[in-house]
């Protein structure tokens, strides 16, 4: 009897701490929906700090096909764990849509951080395949060789070969997770 009793009391602290998380993560994102205009100005800042920070950035994303750029990156968690964040799609230059990132994790996971995310779409079929898709899910729809560049980074298309690069920097926080399996990127209507 007292197993039921811990097992149940267990099952109810795991369903508030979902409750609380809910309730504290629903009106940050509801709130975070940004216009076009201030995605793309986040895109430009974050773009240019990715390019003053990690040497050959200019070099390997004038390569790309196109990049997808997810500025302030949300993430946090307490057993159960969130992400999101909205960002562009840039092709030549322009941002030619808008799209989210959401990912949510069940386990041992505390904390929070807020991180930029870039995808480079090095290949015309790796873009296409992406931009026909509804939902595209990392790892499943298409792999991304993620890299975590710091300050003092380095990178060249002569070491990276992969369709789908995606480049992890100015993470602040106290959660040391960099990976983008499972994250959904949905198009948004802007």
């Amino acid at each position: 009897m007292e197993r039921n009793v811990t097992k149940c009391l267990r099952k109810a602290a795991i369903l508030a701490a979902c409750l609380v998380l809910v309730l504290i993560l629903a009106p940050v994102v509801s709130s975070y929906a940004a216009t076009a205009r201030e995605i793309d100005v986040s895109v430009d800042v974050a773009l240019e700090r990715f390019y003053k920070e990690v040497k050959g950035a200019h070099e390997f994303t004038r390569s790309a096909k196109a990049l997808l750029v997810f500025p302030k990156v949300i993430k946090g968690g307490f057993f159960v764990g969130g992400e999101y964040g909205e960002g562009a799609l840039r092709i030549g230059g322009k941002s030619v849509a808008y799209y989210n990132i959401v990912s949510a994790s069940l386990g041992l996971t505390f904390g929070g951080q807020q991180k930029d995310v870039i995808i480079a779409f090095m290949t015309d079929e790796a873009l296409s395949k992406f931009r026909k898709s509804e939902n595209w899910e990392a790892g499943v729809d298409g792999n991304i060789a993620v890299l975590d560049v710091g300050a003092g980074a380095s990178i060249t298309t002569d070491t990276i070969k992969d369709p789908i690069v995606g480049f992890v920097f100015g993470v602040k926080g106290l959660m040391a997770d960099v990976s983008l399996k499972g994250s959904k990127l949905t198009k948004l209507k802007k």
